[in-house]
């Protein structure tokens, strides 16, 4: 049977802890198989999704909190089953804001089983929950995580649960109690939290499950809900039902009333404080965390774990408590399309394993931003900056551990860029090339003339990536646009220092054609005017300086106070016309 090594990344690492505590759990609930000889037993981990609309960054904590946990456990030789299942049969809530393809037509499907509802118009898939489930098994596809899919309309309809639903409706005096227990609780006030942006307000949000009807309905208590008949919602209410011949009846506020024996009925489901429980019972499983809608007093995982261990006689899974994703620079964005990004939207413009190590490095109840601004230039600097520790043995463990993660599952290594130029460097030649390949690889060329880029194959798809942020994330006002014609008004205003400064420029061009001679030369023109020599460490004047001559060459390059790096900015232009537009 497999054994749990020990190691200090073990110390240090949130993941390794976690599935210390898994392992542990599972060996728990199968006595004897450690000692036996007996087959170690199948580590059953789980995440709820509810594709009630796009599945956004804050949903995919809730895959990859168990799914960083139940790599790690393969990595230490157990089976593991990652279970998703898809909360499809949930009831359709509300018509989001700024899906295209729906209109307010889309109400008259409120309380309908999700599968029931049609996709928005045009869409390739047969309904609401497959149109934005597609979007997300492919985007999981692309992270590397390995699940089992769980359709619940399918379990449902298929009366996989019966048991399970008959035993509940003879307990449902006992689930009533324990409900009642927390009925009159009210959660605690929320701490006061810093400013946030109104991305990060909505990613926050769960999937809604919490706040769900616990089948409390005047008079008795009734833990099923079916779905009429007649106009296919949840709008009904039970009326009568019978323990022994199992015979249920129902009235629905469309004015139609049923009759029907609940041992060969699958029109339904279990309400959702009880469903969940129960799905832990039926599946075995042994971690599963949850967002903070989930986990105040009285909430879903609260209840739910007195009903999985009464009612149901199993085990509520290890069960953390997940923090905000938030997002930067996506508040503007949020406000006029009515949502906030998906996975799918961060991969466009971030490689998986940058993604993945974003939700591999936090804890789970820390909450962390993934960036759509200029602060994805930021985080790719750190990424890059952590590969070169690891490379060279200086990374702290746990720094090291999440970085494995990032790169690889238990499966093997995610696909990645052979040659990792800067992000910030290649969204700058995008940006001035606007896409064109040939600038492109021109200017990537001569980045390195000891060591060119000699396709643009080398540097995709960090490449791609850098184009789509560029292209969709950055405002048009502050895209680079070269001038065409000198700017004779700035030209003819400047002093003899100004001039001079451009001429020492406009002279070092060819002798420090490359990446590195270019920065080089920038920093060091205000030196040498200055006295100094070009390696001189700046001074406080030095930097006054510079930030001015950086200044004014952007106002001649792009009539703009900034831009993109200004070496990056001087290939992408060319020495020739650089010379042309500084008047030399």
């Amino acid at each position: 049977m497999p054994t749990v090594p020990q190691s200090s990344a073990t110390e240090t690492d949130w993941v390794s802890r976690f599935a210390d505590d898994v392992i542990a759990e599972a060996e728990r609930r199968a006595p004897g198989a450690k000692h036996s000889g007996a087959a170690a037993p199948v580590v059953v981990v789980a995440s709820g999704l509810s594709p009630s609309g796009p599945i956004h960054l804050g949903n995919l904590r809730e895959v990859m909190t168990p799914h960083l946990v139940a790599d790690e456990v393969r990595r230490r030789g157990y089976e593991v089953r990652h279970l998703i299942s898809w909360d499809d049969y949930d009831r359709y809530r509300k018509v989001p804001n700024g899906v295209p393809g729906i209109d307010e037509s889309w109400a008259e499907h409120i309380g309908k089983p999700l599968t029931s509802v049609p996709a928005p118009a045009g869409s390739a898939h047969p309904n609401w929950s497959e149109h934005f489930k597609s979007a997300m098994v492919e985007a999981l596809g692309e992270l590397g995580v390995e699940f089992d899919g769980i359709s619940q309309t399918e379990q449902y309809l298929a009366g996989t649960y019966r048991e399970q639903i008959l035993h509940a409706m003879r307990r449902r005096g006992d689930i009533d109690a324990i409900l009642d227990q927390y009925r009159t609780k009210k959660a605690p006030a929320k701490k006061s939290q810093k400013p946030v942006d109104e991305a990060e307000l909505e990613a926050a949000e769960g999937s809604g499950a919490a706040g769900e009807d616990d089948g409390t309905s005047g008079g008795a208590y009734y833990p099923y809900k079916p779905y009429c008949a007649q106009c296919e919602r949840d709008l009904t209410t039970v009326t009568a039902y019978d323990d022994d011949s199992t015979e249920l009846s129902y009235v629905c506020v469309c004015g139609f009333s049923e009759t029907v024996f609940l041992n060969e009925f699958n029109r339904g489901k279990l309400v959702w404080k009880v469903d969940w429980p129960m799905r832990w019972a039926y599946e075995g499983v042994v971690f599963e965390p949850s967002g903070v809608d989930h986990s105040s007093p009285g909430s879903s995982f609260v209840v739910g774990g007195q009903i999985v261990r009464d009612i149901f006689d199993g085990v509520q899974p290890i069960g953390p408590m997940y923090a905000f994703v938030g997002i930067s620079g996506m508040a503007k964005m949020s406000s006029s399309k009515g949502g906030v990004p998906t996975p799918g939207d961060a991969l466009r413009i971030m490689e998986a394993p940058l993604l993945r190590w974003l939700y591999a490095r936090r804890r789970p109840n820390q909450s962390f931003k993934i960036a759509f601004d200029q602060e994805i230039q930021r985080l790719y600097d750190e990424w890059d900056k952590l590969e070169s520790k690891v490379a060279d043995g200086s990374a702290l463990p746990a720094d090291a551990a999440a970085h494995s993660r990032a790169v690889r599952t238990a499966g093997g290594e995610l696909p990645r860029t052979e040659r990792a130029l800067p992000y910030r460097t290649l969204a700058s030649v995008a940006d001035v090339t606007a896409g064109d390949e040939e600038q492109t690889l021109r200017i990537l060329t001569e980045l390195d003339p000891e060591n060119p880029v000699t396709d643009l194959d080398s540097v995709r798809p960090r490449l791609d990536r850098a184009e789509a942020w560029i292209s969709t994330y950055v405002p048009a006002d502050q895209r680079t646009i070269v001038r065409e014609e000198p700017d004779a008004e700035t030209l003819g205003a400047l002093d003899e220092d100004g001039r001079e400064s451009l001429r020492l420029l406009a002279e070092g061009l060819d002798s420090h054609w490359s990446l590195d001679g270019l920065t080089t030369l920038v920093y060091g023109v205000p030196k040498i005017q200055a006295g100094f020599a070009a390696d001189a460490k700046p001074t406080p004047e030095l930097k006054v300086a510079q930030r001015t001559f950086f200044a004014l060459l952007y106002q001649l390059l792009v009539g703009r106070d900034t831009g993109p790096r200004l070496p990056t900015l001087l290939l992408a232009v060319g020495a020739e016309r650089v010379r042309k537009l500084l008047g030399a």
